[in-house]
């Protein structure tokens, strides 16, 4: 028996206040490291995790408690909203113009690369769950990845090994991601009349953006409206059996009301930052509900099965842009929008001076968000 879990831990598991502390004091340390130069190494995520797991293993948290389950069972249903509330789809086609043709091209690249990974690779029998969960991570981001996991019932140490070897496979990707421009042979093949434009001095004109500020008059609205979601949601579940697709529910009422109310909803301030709080705080509970020893465990066949499914992504979404002469900024900025996601995404293209690419891979990335939960969800159906 592992001793860990034999000990009493130093934080009961009924101390609310406590372990509040903790899984927002480690969701504060993420936060914190992504606004440093290691966060551009190793993603605050992974970093969450791991102090998560330290925390628990070491016996100063409890592996199990009531807080972890009212976050995940609660906080996180209210992050989706938030996280989705700017899910205008008219916008996002209007504003991305041929970068959400290849968007969607990269899409299909990653779901042909978790189904072939599938088949190729022994990922013993969460392998259905693992290639949903990835796919809904590689075409939208972090809310996907969860969104999936909870709907597919992934349990929380499946869940930690899975987001812990993506979140590595994401930093490499990025890296890829940066570094493709760079070779020689890769834009001889793929030109770039953006890239040109930028070697030539000439500047790219880019929208300019307005800077959020933290309202909480918008705050206390976009949280009303979440619980209202979640309200509605669980309602439609229990009436109509489906409890176990509330996630998806959630996200289909509130796309709709995105679309509805994209006036009201596109001033929103606040509300992603919420968002992502909530998720930082999940992603410490499931740190602390994890045995160091199934992680490693099974972290590394996941990490194999990510890597491929990045490595198919690429060459398929380089191979259509020299087919079809996409630019190859385009064809980087649509990738990344699905890979790592649109802030990322929007930071690769500032710091290549591609400005006019800033908001069409935004925009993708949200579309992204709101098509990929349910691409994952179909991933793991098809292949159970």
């Amino acid at each position: 028996m592992d001793m860990t879990l034999s000990a009493m831990p130093l934080i009961a598991d009924d101390n609310i206040f406590a372990l509040g502390a903790a899984l927002f004091g480690m969701a504060w340390l993420g936060f914190w490291i992504d606004s440093k130069e290691i966060g551009k190494k190793i993603s605050g995520v992974v970093w969450v995790l791991s102090a998560g797991m330290a925390l628990s293993n070491f016996n100063i948290i409890p592996f199990k408690s009531p807080v972890y389950d009212f976050v995940g069972g609660t906080l996180i249903p209210l992050a989706i909203p938030m996280l989705l509330f700017k899910a205008d789809l008219r916008r996002i086609f209007s504003e991305s113009g041929k970068v959400m043709l290849v968007f969607c091209v990269a899409s299909m690249a990653t779901i042909t690369g978790a189904v072939l990974g599938f088949y190729l690779m022994d990922l013993g029998d969460i392998g259905p769950k693992v290639a949903g969960v990835y796919t809904g991570g590689y075409i939208g981001g972090a809310v996907n990845f969860l969104a999936v996991s909870q709907a597919v019932e992934m349990s929380a140490e499946q869940f930690s090994a899975a987001i812990g070897a993506s979140s590595q496979v994401s930093n490499l990707a990025l890296l890829m991601l940066i570094t493709i421009p760079s070779i020689p042979w890769i834009v001889k093949m793929i030109p770039s009349a953006v890239m040109s434009d930028i070697s030539a001095g000439r500047k790219v004109h880019a929208d300019s953006a307005e800077l959020d500020h933290f309202r909480l008059t918008h705050v206390s609205a976009a949280i009303a409206a979440s619980f209202m979601i979640c309200a509605i949601s669980n309602y439609l579940g229990e009436h109509f059996d489906i409890e176990r697709y509330n996630i998806l529910i959630i996200t289909v009422l509130t796309i709709i009301i995105a679309n509805v109310f994209p006036k009201s909803l596109v001033n929103l301030q606040g509300d992603f930052d919420i968002g992502m709080l909530l998720m930082y705080v999940f992603f410490a509970a499931v740190g602390a509900g994890t045995s160091a020893t199934l992680f490693l465990s099974s972290a590394f066949n996941l990490f194999l099965y990510g890597m491929f499914i990045i490595i198919v992504h690429l060459s398929i979404v380089l191979v259509v842009a020299k087919l079809f002469k996409v630019d190859l900024a385009d064809a980087i900025v649509a990738s990344g929008a699905a890979l790592v996601g649109p802030a990322v995404t929007a930071a690769i293209a500032i710091s290549r001076g591609w400005r006019n690419l800033v908001t069409p891979g935004i925009m993708c990335g949200i579309f992204g968000y709101a098509i990929a939960t349910f691409i994952g969800v179909a991933i793991t159906r098809l292949l159970s």
